[in-house]
């Protein structure tokens, strides 16, 4: 016997609407073929008609059945949304959104199926409609709808349970993220503070100069006070070491850019501020993430 594909309370379902259908359509064929007896009973009571009484009567035979067809199409018409409202309010009850492909009503295949399903259930065997098939109206199935809940919820906790391990291991990566721009704050200072030290040498190095400079400029002038001979000599020596002086101070400001300047360029030092860089970037990143989990005001 040829099958919908429906399990058997879908099937019966089906063949209680083909059964009414076949029902509406042996209506529209006796309506029509009234329609044929009334002109026959009425207009040929003659045996000859002209081509006009014949053209008149034809005309007005084709607009009975054309009124009849298109009425009938028009119930059809209306039945079938009727048919689609039940079990669309019935999906809707238990939360289901149905979708049907318009495009399948004229596969010719399944088309045939059905035909063939028909005739098997209508033409072949005298069977009587079982009382499952005739039921006022659609009424959901309290188990299945249950079980369709349970489903639902089972899914709802499985994915919040996910999310949870989700926020989890978000936040201890954000924690291990804070840990390690601690960590990196604590090395830049450091680095800093060696910095610091170097600078304090060189400052160092030039105040001892310029304490050796006195040192000269009060033995200079002690050896004027001694000799007034030598006073051009000492004179002499005098601008010599200024200039001195002022070669070394350059040389020492020199330096001290040089060794700024070298320290910056240093492997450890770009390392050290990409990789503050990347970890401020990781920081603000995961933030938003979390900003995303946090409930809402």
């Amino acid at each position: 016997m040829a099958e919908l594909g429906l399990n058997e309370h879908h099937q019966n379902e089906a063949i209680s609407y083909m059964r009414f259908a076949r029902f509406k359509r042996g209506l529209c064929l006796k309506t029509v073929d009234s329609c044929f007896q009334d002109l026959k009973d009425s207009r040929l009571v003659e045996e000859t008609f002209t081509v006009d009484e014949v053209t008149d009567m034809l005309d007005g035979l084709q607009t009975v059945v054309h009124s009849e067809v298109e009425s009938e199409l028009i119930n059809t018409t209306y039945t079938n949304v009727l048919l689609l409202r039940q079990l669309f309010a019935q999906a809707e009850k238990w939360y289901l959104k149905l979708q049907t492909d318009i495009s399948e009503l004229e596969n010719r295949e399944l088309l045939e199926q059905v035909a063939e399903f028909e005739k098997s259930e209508f033409t072949s065997s005298n069977k009587k409609p079982s009382a499952d098939l005739i039921k006022p109206k659609l009424a959901p199935i309290n188990e299945g709808g249950s079980e369709l809940l349970n489903k639902a919820v089972a899914c709802l906790q499985e994915e919040n349970e996910k999310l949870k391990t989700r926020l989890r291991t978000i936040e201890t990566q954000a924690t291990a993220a804070l840990d390690e721009k601690s960590k990196l704050e604590k090395s830049l200072k450091d680095l800093q503070m060696i910095q610091g030290d170097q600078k304090t040498n060189v400052n160092k190095d030039i105040t001892e100069l310029e304490n050796r400079v006195a040192a000269l400029k009060c033995q200079l002038e002690k050896t004027l006070n001694d000799s007034t001979a030598n006073q051009k000599s000492l004179e002499e020596n005098l601008v010599t070491t200024k200039h001195d002086l002022l070669k070394l101070q350059d040389q020492l400001s020199t330096a001290e850019k040089e060794l700024e300047k070298k320290f910056q360029q240093t492997a450890a030092y770009r390392n050290m501020k990409e990789i503050l860089t990347k970890k401020n970037e990781q920081i603000k990143d995961l933030r938003r993430r979390l900003s995303k989990y946090e409930p809402e005001d």
